[in-house]
């Protein structure tokens, strides 16, 4: 844990993600990423720089089961107010638009609802789970099915909402958030969607971990390349 906490300051102080009075909304999904950004956030408004609030929102698909009394339980413990916010998402994807790629429409909409809930917490700064890996995938994502250099940027306004998302996680390769789940105990909730572990992104997590085992400093050099602002500008800290 203490190295998560060292990487999220690290972000915090190269993208100045939280100013002092800032609201910050952390996006549970349920997943081991968002609840250890949870408990991160939690031990670092201890210690942080800027002093900030911190609740919990979590956005429902409509999809069963989903059971999160256990979330309920640690944001008692961490002292987070927690909201859920309940849609049908998941029955506009699957059953009555039948979209061929869902991914793209359900994070569409599921953005848009999380937009919708901190506003209504009175949130302006949303925190979501995204590490590196995460960050690594979507450029290669980009690269391959549209021909562009992308990924999403640690910090971004989204001016239409009124809201600013952070990725405070963006530091953190995803092993070392599978060690935190196991050493906290995580409440881990298994994801209802129908095509989880099945999609275009699980297909990248493959080909990134192919990439790595012949190139073991692979994440390493593709992570210096979104920082190495003066060519490719995709991770500007200015």
């Amino acid at each position: 844990m203490k190295r998560l906490l060292g990487a999220l300051r690290r972000a915090d102080q190269d993208f100045r993600m939280i100013l002092a009075g800032d609201r910050v909304a952390v996006g549970v999904s349920g997943g081991k990423d968002s609840l250890a950004l949870l408990a991160a956030m939690a031990m670092y408004r201890r210690f942080a720089p800027n002093p900030f609030e911190l609740v919990a929102v979590t956005v429902t698909m409509g999809l069963e089961p989903f059971d999160l009394s256990g979330v309920r339980a640690m944001c008692a413990r961490l002292d987070v107010p927690y909201a859920v916010k309940e849609t049908q998402i998941g029955r506009v994807v699957f059953e009555e638009r039948r979209e061929k790629n869902p991914c793209a429409l359900c994070a569409r909409m599921r953005r848009g609802a999380l937009a919708e809930a901190c506003r209504e917490l009175g949130a302006g700064k949303l925190a979501l789970g995204h590490h590196r890996d995460d960050a690594l995938e979507t450029l290669i994502m980009s690269v391959l099915y549209e021909g562009r250099l992308h990924t999403f940027r640690p910090v971004q306004p989204l001016e239409d909402a009124g809201i600013v998302q952070i990725r405070p996680l963006v530091y953190v390769g995803e092993k070392e958030l599978i060690h935190v789940q196991r050493r906290l105990d995580l409440p881990v909730v298994k994801s209802p969607c129908p095509v989880d572990g099945g999609t275009r992104r699980a297909e990248m997590k493959a080909l990134l971990d192919a990439l790595c085992r012949r190139y073991p400093d692979a994440r390493e050099k593709m992570l210096a390349a979104l920082m190495n602002c003066g060519q490719y500008g995709l991770w500007n800290r200015d």
